[in-house]
């Protein structure tokens, strides 16, 4: 199984949608057997989607994303975690043990085109699921 994670000097990046790297972790038996670090090329939301589905990725952990870009993941048979904050590492982790709290509320509905925006300060939190 392979998992890719929003990543920005180790940590969670919060915006699927402008994400310069993922982090990749190779999973085997609850076990990561490797990871490397992977260009996003800044095609946009969809082309991610394309990026990630062509490097064989299962799931994604990351920040904040909007619903057009889970339903292209989702179409790509990549389940999507969204609104999880903090180390990739650390998210791995919990992932594998299945303690992965994950919001279903992260999304960033909102996006203007000509204006940036943080999708980790709308007060975005665990709702509760968990990955088992």
């Amino acid at each position: 199984m392979k998992v890719a994670v929003t990543y920005e000097n180790g940590q969670i990046f919060q915006h699927f949608g402008h994400t310069k790297q993922f982090k990749v972790y190779e999973i085997v038996n609850k076990v990561v057997v490797s990871s490397e670090i992977i260009d996003s090329g800044d095609e946009g939301h969809g082309a991610l989607a394309s990026l990630l589905h062509a490097q064989n990725i299962n799931a994604l952990i990351c920040g904040g994303i909007g619903g057009g870009a889970i339903n292209a993941l989702g179409q790509n048979g990549i389940f999507v975690f969204a609104g999880v904050e903090g180390s990739c590492d650390e998210a791995i982790a919990k992932y594998i043990d299945g303690t992965l709290c994950y919001s279903t509320e992260a999304n960033c509905s909102h996006h203007h085109e000509d204006e940036e925006h943080d999708c980790s300060s709308h007060g975005h939190s665990c709702n509760g699921s968990c990955h088992n």
